[in-house]
Parts: structure tokens; sequence; C-alpha cells
């Protein structure tokens, strides 16, 4: 057919040609199925290469968040420690002011 859809698709001339007989596959058959062997067993390889690429870069992922979440917990560890340390060294010049004010 010529892939023109106004035209009818025609069967073969030959009527012995249409008979399936039990016979052998040809060349051209065998690399047929081969190469359709082959494609699918490469697609199942990418698939199994994808689904473990896929794995590793979840492992990564959560790697990389615990690590965030670890840097993000010390730094608000020491700015509580210093937030901490300034509220002490505010008390104590408040009480030295209070201290020199008593005094005088």
């Amino acid at each position: 057919m010529s892939g023109r859809t106004w035209k009818n698709d025609k069967g073969q001339f030959r009527v012995k040609s249409r008979v399936v007989k039990n016979k052998k596959l040809s060349s051209w058959q065998l690399k047929e199925q081969k190469r359709l062997e082959d494609k699918q067993f490469k697609e199942r390889m990418k698939a199994l290469k994808d689904e473990k690429e896929e794995e590793r870069q979840r492992r990564i992922q959560s790697l990389k968040e615990r690590r965030e979440k670890k840097a993000e917990s010390e730094r608000y560890e020491l700015l509580a420690a210093k937030m901490h340390a300034k509220k002490v060294e505010r008390m104590r010049r408040r009480e030295k002011r209070n201290k020199a004010l008593k005094e005088r």
C-alpha cells in the first residue's frame, strides 16, 4: 500500500504464498526475531539500571538532607549558646551599672 488512505489494500497476487506451511523461519525472520530479543533484553537491562540509579539517587538525597539537618541544628545550637552568652554579658553589664549607681 502506498500510504494513501483512499486506496484499498490489495492482497498478494500469488495464492500459494498466502498459505502458511509448516516450514522453518527464513534468515530474515531469524534476524528479526534476534533483533527483537536483543531489544527486549536491552530494555530489561535499562530498566534494571534505571531502578538501581534511582535507588542510588534516593540514598544520596536522603544523606544530603540528613547532613543539612545536622548542620542546621549545629548552627542553631551555636546561636543559642552565643545568644545565651550575650544575654549573660548584658546582665553582667547591667549589674555593674546598678552596683555603681548604688555606691554613689
